[in-house]
Parts: C-alpha cells; structure tokens; sequence
C-alpha cells in the first residue's frame, strides 16, 4: 500500500502526533494550539481528514499514526526525485551536492550508508 501523501500543515501535525501518541485527541487540541497556533476546529479538521486518508486512527478520542515519520520522508523524497529528475537518484545527489557544503564526515557516512545497501543491509 502506498504511503498517503501528507501535505506541510498536516506534516506539522503528524510531527506532533508522533513525538506524543498514542495522546488524546483534547491533547492534540491543545498541543496544535501551543506549537502550531491552531484554533480546537483545525485540529479535528486535520485529525478527521488524516483518519479519512489512512494516516492516523481515532479510537475512543485516542489518537495515533497508521505511518510512520521515515514512511512519509521516504515517500517524500521518491515523490520529489520522480519529479524533478524523472526519478535519477544519482541527478539528485549531483544536485544536492553542487549546491550544499559537504563534510568529511558527512561524505563517508554517505559512503558507509552505500556500502551497507551493497552488502543487502535495509532498503
């Protein structure tokens, strides 16, 4: 199954939810509030509308995540590449670093991420 796409404000939200669930939904209200300005119907708007999608579950006013945080970013990402450039990995990277300052370290945790993949680790 495909991962709902979770615009920014929801993403915002799941963030929230992530960090505290499984947490009330008056919770979630009065967190949205505090960290993201948003009035009691905003929030039960994106909580019903997230549910609807298949992002999160309602149960009995508890509310948690049908996906996880590395879910949406991995989808994310494969959406973007897909994109902007038709799907080429290696254009991206290209990309990414041209216009970013690389570290050392960052380079070789790279390279140790590429080395795992090679040797069958997670994908």
């Amino acid at each position: 199954m495909a991962t709902p796409r979770i615009f920014e404000s929801e993403y915002r939200f799941c963030l929230i939810l992530w960090e505290h669930e499984p947490v009330k939904s008056s919770e979630l209200v009065r967190l949205c509030s505090e960290q993201l300005g948003w009035k009691p119907t905003t929030t039960y708007t994106v909580i019903k509308r997230l549910s609807e999608r298949g992002v999160l579950v309602n149960e009995n006013t508890i509310v948690r995540s049908l996906v996880s945080r590395d879910e949406v970013q991995a989808s994310a990402i494969d959406e973007f590449v897909e994109r902007r450039f038709d799907g080429s990995l290696p254009a991206f990277i290209a990309a990414f670093a041209r216009r970013s300052k690389i570290s050392d370290e960052e380079i070789d945790e790279v390279q140790r991420m590429i080395d795992e993949f090679r040797k069958g680790g997670e994908r």
